[in-house]
């Protein structure tokens, strides 16, 4: 059995980090929320259509006259929603900054409350 010393395997994990850094294959989860207004849009015309782990795009709407922080949530180009205004700062500034982010769907659920109808986790990409 080969042994490495701790330096040995901790220099060969950054070595992979950084090599799976730069295929950009590194996501972070840094957001899991509530999508915020799905009774609003299309949400409720899609449901049965959405899965648990599609993709979602995230848009930002820096004009936004409610929110300068919004980012629209999409599915295959219809708009979902919105990122909690309270939740929405530092994925805003990530894309503001030109940080590769990324969304998905976690859970779906048959819920009366809508705010308890999807959960959505976001990544940023390294």
């Amino acid at each position: 059995a080969m042994l490495f010393r701790p330096i040995e395997l901790l220099v060969m994990l950054c070595a992979l980090w950084l090599g799976a850094a730069q295929a950009g294959e590194v996501r972070i989860l840094v957001q899991s929320s509530p999508l915020a207004g799905f009774k609003y849009h299309a949400g409720e015309d899609l449901w049965p259509e959405l899965r648990e782990g599609d993709r979602l795009d995230l848009v930002r709407e820096a004009d936004n006259e409610h929110d300068a922080n919004a980012i629209r949530v999409e599915w295959h180009g219809r708009k979902l929603g919105y990122l909690p205004r309270k939740e929405n700062r530092a994925v805003a500034a990530a894309m503001d900054n030109g940080d590769k982010v990324d969304a998905r769907i976690a859970k779906l659920r048959q819920h009366r409350n809508p705010w308890q109808r999807m959960l959505i986790e976001v990544f940023v990409v390294l």
